[in-house]
């Protein structure tokens, strides 16, 4: 069974028992938080489609530990005039564990 979620306006598929990536949520690691933003639902029987959301169902997730993405590095350059600037960036996750998912 797997469902596809809508967690800080980004969509993810998520099945029992993975490990995904999302934007820092902000909880504290060890916690539990639930996800009611459900886009479908997809098990033994046939798939539940939500308009938008499926009703009813849900996902809880563990809160992992916080990580930094891989670094990201702007550059602008401007030939001949002795322009240039450097920015980098290093995007923070939250890791969670899928627990459960109803519906």
């Amino acid at each position: 069974m797997y469902a596809l979620v809508e967690i800080k306006g980004k969509q993810y598929k998520v099945e029992k028992g993975s490990l995904i990536k999302v934007d820092l949520l902000g909880e504290e690691a060890g916690s539990t938080v639930e996800f009611d933003k459900v886009l479908m639902l997809s098990g033994e029987d046939s798939p539940k489609i939500g308009t938008p959301y499926v009703d009813g169902a849900k996902i809880k997730a563990t809160v992992g530990e916080s990580v930094k993405g891989t670094k990201v590095n702007v550059l602008k350059f401007k030939r001949r005039k002795g322009y240039h600037r450097t920015q980098g960036h290093r995007q923070q996750y939250t890791l969670i564990k899928v627990n459960e998912i109803t519906g």
